[in-house]
């Protein structure tokens, strides 16, 4: 099991972009409720 988490020496590089990616996807549904609501004002 270490070994799938360290995935092969990688690891920081594939978590950092399954952070990075989960980071922006929820800043940008953020933004779009944000904008809806100022839409319908």
């Amino acid at each position: 099991m270490s070994d799938f988490w360290a995935m092969g020496g990688y690891a920081w590089y594939v978590w950092g972009s399954y952070g990075v990616t989960t980071l922006v996807l929820v800043l940008e549904v953020i933004a779009l409720r944000r904008r809806a609501r100022e839409a319908k004002t």
